[in-house]
């Protein structure tokens, strides 16, 4: 696939000053109120924007919050907030454009080096329609601000893995090319499926042993990429809500624990594989509530109407000593509800153990990267943190990734 690298130095470099470029960026950000909670995708944004701009493009940054719907009041969904902060990590103001007259407007303006946002780019709801020819409309639409010289760049992985209009048409509506973040996120899962050139001196890729940890809500979500996983890994570590479906498919009493009962025999044949770690203890509340009764049990001992809600201590060891021995490891999900502070320390625990070790370590963006963020662990001790949780697991799952497909001419 091309790259912004090959865009900035076409016919010899310096032809992009002057050019306006849309870039794709994935700036969906939780806020509380006007307030971001966690900007580390903003953050991860700037490198591509930063090099458009201090090459001369002027650069329109595209970008979604939420899922705001047709005939509603979306004013929560609002990049007013993103437009601010990111304007802080540029160190210079970004205006936010309307759809429509103002934004053509506000692309005529731009100087060289001059970056602008356009307002959520689902607001219009031809970006995320099941309609091809909306979708093509859109983009034909969006590729016409850049003019007959623009230039698409697509840096946002957490949305390559929808076929959407500033995702996927526009790809082909304008010379479309990588951007940094998304040519590094590829690269960084291909290692993980063997695909990278990146090898050690045994010729893998992976680096083993590797081990995955895999926790979140439900077996379901995640049955997929286990069942893509389960041949590559050596050590599968599971624990989150959906553990409690792998132990009642061992026989375990889980009291009033998540338990999707529909998956209690695909359960017991992934445990057949040898490979997949449970917890061995819990922490277990009364309620779903921040300040319930609590206490640490064995799995054997979960009474009904107790609930888990995280993993317990002697897990949390038992997980630490196989990630140590890793030397390639892939986190998604949390180990248990990590935003309420007596069910924090199993995440926390294997975070740092991932964290503390010096092996290949990428965490699956979603969840997780909020939870690295959230408890307060060092990023550097991280390989690389994702921005993209679904993309990330459907690349991992062998599916075909349309905002990828189209910049390498497969779509």
């Amino acid at each position: 696939m091309r790259t912004i690298d090959d865009l900035i130095a076409e016919e010899g470099g310096g032809t992009i000053r002057g050019r306006t470029v849309l870039v794709r960026s994935d700036l969906n950000v939780p806020l509380d109120g006007d307030r971001i909670t966690d900007d580390g995708r903003i953050r991860a944004s700037v490198p591509t924007i930063t090099k458009l701009r201090d090459a001369g493009a002027r650069v329109v940054v595209m970008a979604h919050l939420g899922r705001p719907k047709p005939d509603q009041d979306n004013a929560k969904y609002s990049l007013a907030p993103v437009a601010t902060r990111l304007g802080e990590l540029l160190g210079g103001g970004v205006p936010l454009a309307e759809h429509g007259a103002a934004a053509r407007d506000a692309v005529a303006g731009l100087g060289d080096g001059d970056v602008a946002l356009l307002e959520n780019i689902r607001f219009d709801p031809r970006e995320t329609s099941k309609d091809a020819a909306e979708r093509s409309a859109f983009a034909g639409e969006l590729a016409a601000l850049a003019g007959p010289d623009g230039a698409f760049v697509s840096d946002g992985f957490g949305v390559v893995h929808r076929k959407q209009a500033s995702v996927y048409e526009l790809a082909s509506a304008l010379p479309a090319y990588a951007g940094g973040l998304v040519l590094a996120e590829v690269e960084v899962l291909r290692t993980l499926t063997g695909e990278s050139s990146l090898r050690n001196e045994n010729g893998q890729s992976p680096q083993r042993p590797y081990a995955v940890v895999l926790g979140g809500s439900k077996v379901s979500d995640k049955l997929a990429v286990i069942e893509a996983l389960l041949p590559n890994v050596d050590t599968l570590l599971v624990g989150g809500g959906m553990c409690f479906t792998f132990l009642a498919a061992q026989g375990y009493g889980v009291g009033s624990s998540l338990l999707e009962s529909d998956q209690i025999d695909n359960c017991r044949k992934l445990l057949e594989s040898g490979k997949i770690v449970l917890p061995v203890d819990v922490v277990v509340a009364d309620a779903f509530a921040a300040d319930a009764n609590t206490r640490t049990v064995s799995v054997d001992a979960i009474e009904d109407g107790w609930l888990g809600l995280d993993i317990g201590p002697e897990s949390v060891a038992a997980f630490a000593a196989r990630i140590g021995e890793a030397k390639t490891i892939f986190w998604n999900g949390p180990m248990g509800v990590f935003e309420m502070a007596p069910f924090a320390e199993g995440t926390r625990g294997v975070a740092q153990a991932i964290a503390d070790g010096d092996a290949f370590s990428v965490v699956g963006g979603g969840d997780s990267a909020a939870a690295v963020r959230a408890l307060g662990i060092a990023e550097d001790g991280f390989s690389h943190i994702s921005t993209g949780g679904g993309a990330s697991l459907e690349f991992l799952e062998g599916a075909t990734l349309p905002g990828v497909a189209v910049l390498e001419g497969d779509a």
